[in-house]
């Protein structure tokens, strides 16, 4: 198996489409890459802002489940 580059939270902080190009969010553990979705393009999506942990914002307000992340590489794990 694979393993994964690891990045703290100022790293992952770095990637929220507007100090570089990527777009990375994380949810439970994993750092999704989400640079290809139009609904982040500007590094957010309605009140949720890339470049953070998501976990526990969308696991009490998402309308949606965490198989929206089956859409995006996880590119890293949160330390």
């Amino acid at each position: 198996m694979e393993t994964l580059p690891t990045y703290t939270k100022n790293q992952l902080a770095l990637r929220n489409g507007q100090d570089r190009d990527e777009i990375w969010v994380a949810f439970r553990g994993d750092i999704y890459d989400v640079s290809r979705s139009r609904l982040w393009r500007r590094g957010n999506h309605y009140e949720h802002w890339a470049g953070q942990d998501l976990t526990r914002e969308l696991e009490k307000d998402a309308p949606h489940t965490a198989n929206v992340f089956d859409n995006f590489p996880i590119i890293g794990r949160l330390v």
